[in-house]
């Protein structure tokens, strides 16, 4: 397992993306609109930046409603999100999702609630 990416979320990806891209050396990798989310990868050279902009309300909506702008999510990259899961059960942490579900770019994903993360909300991604 290893980090694969940031998730932000932010009013404007595109905004964002270009601010980015002016101070850092990185191209933009990957751009949909998924499950009502503009989203934005950056490529960091094997990790990303998801930059997540709401389009018909939602998680990130409300994230964006109570916290305003940041860090959303961390994510790892795991070949077998199922397994993932299976291990973070047996460890104790609850999952947000009981099964892996399609996510941005193609990947199957999962989430992990953030109250037995240490507060983190944390994502596995099958890649």
């Amino acid at each position: 397992m290893r980090f694969h990416h940031a998730g932000i979320a932010t009013e404007d990806a595109d905004d964002l993306a270009h601010r980015y891209t002016d101070f850092l050396p990185v191209p933009i990798a990957h751009r949909e609109t998924f499950d009502g989310i503009d989203v934005v990868f950056l490529d960091l050279g094997g990790s990303y930046f998801e930059l997540l902009e709401p389009r018909d309300g939602g998680a990130i909506a409300d994230y964006l409603d109570s916290h305003g702008p940041g860090i959303h999510h961390l994510a790892l990259a795991t070949d077998d999100v199922s397994a993932a899961l299976d291990a973070a059960r047996e460890a104790g942490v609850d999952p947000i999702d009981d099964e892996p579900r399609p996510g941005a770019w193609g990947h199957d994903v999962a989430f992990l609630h953030p109250g037995s993360t240490g507060g983190v909300l944390l994502e596995f991604v099958q890649v």
